[in-house]
């Protein structure tokens, strides 16, 4: 008798050592785990969404035509080849590598603030993404006025932030960015070589 209830005490104890040690593995790996935005425009329209009416500028978003947003983020339509590297600044050799996007632009000029969103066929592409449009920034040769500030994020792994323009407006942007996406990997921030 003494045997079988030492025999269910031992089972009961690993049992309970068993329950605790997968609680506290789920519990970090849902903490350390980002979540994936559901698209491009999402992460745009989320940081947007956070700005106070009073600070917000005159933007348009999607590509310019017909699928021109005004005052608001849109989808860019990746078909547009040389949209991507015109107005977004990706590179023909990088294209492949994105499945959707999603733009905002300054209004007046797309120097004071221009940002797209990418994301990533591949995740395990992001990085090497995010290089390509650092040096695709970098190297740009600007007319009407320099940007001052780049900022790259990696946004759920997936998605493959790029923003820059004028200090003034970029710096907001990051704050809210990293408001909204706090366990985003931010790449660089930093001013653009000239």
């Amino acid at each position: 008798m003494k045997k079988l209830i030492a025999m269910l005490l031992a089972v009961m104890l690993v049992a309970s050592l068993a329950a605790c040690g997968n609680n506290a593995g789920t519990a970090g790996t849902t903490e350390a785990k980002e979540a994936v935005p559901a698209s491009a425009l999402e992460i745009l329209e989320t940081v947007w969404g956070a700005y106070a009416e009073d600070d917000k500028f005159f933007v348009y978003g999607g590509n310019m035509g017909e699928n021109v947003v005004e005052n608001a983020p849109g989808k860019f339509d990746i078909t547009d080849t040389d949209g991507l590297t015109y107005t977004l600044l990706v590179p023909a050799a990088q294209q492949a590598k994105i499945d959707g996007a999603a733009s905002m632009v300054h209004g007046m000029l797309a120097n004071n603030f221009t940002c797209g969103v990418f994301h990533v066929t591949n995740a395990a592409d992001a990085e090497a993404f995010a290089a390509a449009m650092k040096t695709a920034v970098n190297e740009n040769q600007w007319m009407c006025g320099m940007p001052e500030q780049l900022l790259i994020t990696v946004v759920g792994g997936e998605y493959v932030l790029v923003a820059f323009g004028l200090e003034d407006a970029i710096k907001p942007f990051n704050e809210k960015l990293n408001t909204a996406y706090p366990q985003a990997n931010q790449i660089c921030f930093e001013a653009i070589a000239g």
